[in-house]
């Protein structure tokens, strides 16, 4: 017999904790930062729009901070890592949010520097943020968090150079699990599907329909229509909480069951 009193669900806990974010400074990226601060995190937010990252570090409050960093541009990445070291002494996760989805296109119609310009930023980034948070993490015993794709899993019409960045990134995800479970450092990736950001309404804007893509989104996502970034969140705050402690080499779906609507 029920009562019909509502549930109560406890959230995830990032008290104290600092945590580097790539590309929040909007998108999926921003509501990860805005949910790292309501769950009681620091954030450090990289992006290469220094505005739109400072103003969602504004909104996260606290001590969150924002650094103008392009990530495909290593020794930025390492002088940010050093300035978040130095003002706070610790990072206990790194989250690798940011990415480019453009062009459109087969292979054989991707440029050499479309294709070299997706690997430095969806993929090279990772290479660059583990090398230089590496000693930090193993120190704190933290967490990387990799935002992939559901493309990477199950591929995408006219999208490869970008599916090959994310299909990259999920195998990486898995590797580094493995080579970081002694350390004590947890590893894990999320797969959207469709989240409405400005980079999926400009990939939206490339197709040769896009009201028909638009409701192409809608449609494949089981559970409703095509989501906002704070789906992501949710889960990305559980993947690096206490609560998930016992998680690694995860690639979790967040995708309203997109990946079975696809045949749709």
């Amino acid at each position: 017999m029920t009562t019909g009193k509502s549930v109560s669900h406890t959230p995830a806990d990032l008290s104290g904790k600092i945590i580097l974010l790539t590309g929040g400074g909007d998108g999926i990226g921003r509501e990860c930062a805005l949910a790292y601060a309501r769950a009681g995190a620091t954030v450090a937010i990289l992006d290469r729009d220094l505005e739109t990252a400072r103003h969602t570090a504004a909104d996260a409050g606290g001590d969150s901070l924002a650094f103008h960093v392009d990530v495909s541009d290593g020794e930025a990445i390492r002088a940010a890592i050093s300035a978040v070291l130095q003002q706070f002494g610790r990072i206990d996760a790194v989250h690798n949010n940011a990415g480019i989805a453009s062009p459109s296109k087969p292979l054989h119609e991707t440029t050499e520097q479309e294709w070299d310009d997706l690997q430095r930023v969806n993929l090279k980034s990772v290479f660059w943020t583990t090398k230089f948070a590496f000693q930090a993490l193993a120190a704190s015993k933290g967490s990387i968090l990799n935002t992939a794709s559901m493309v990477g899993l199950i591929g995408q019409l006219s999208h490869a150079a970008y599916v090959a960045t994310k299909g990259g990134m999920i195998s990486l995800t898995k590797a580094m699990a493995a080579d970081y479970s002694g350390y004590g450092i947890r590893v894990n990736a999320v797969c959207p599907a469709g989240v409405w950001t400005p980079m999926l309404e400009k990939w939206c804007g490339e197709q040769a329909d896009p009201a028909s893509i638009r409701n192409y989104l809608d449609d494949i996502h089981l559970l409703g229509p095509c989501p906002h970034g704070d789906v992501i969140a949710d889960a990305a705050v559980f993947l690096l909480s206490y609560q998930a402690r016992f998680i690694t080499g995860c690639i979790l779906p967040v995708s309203g069951g997109a990946e079975l609507g696809y045949r749709r």
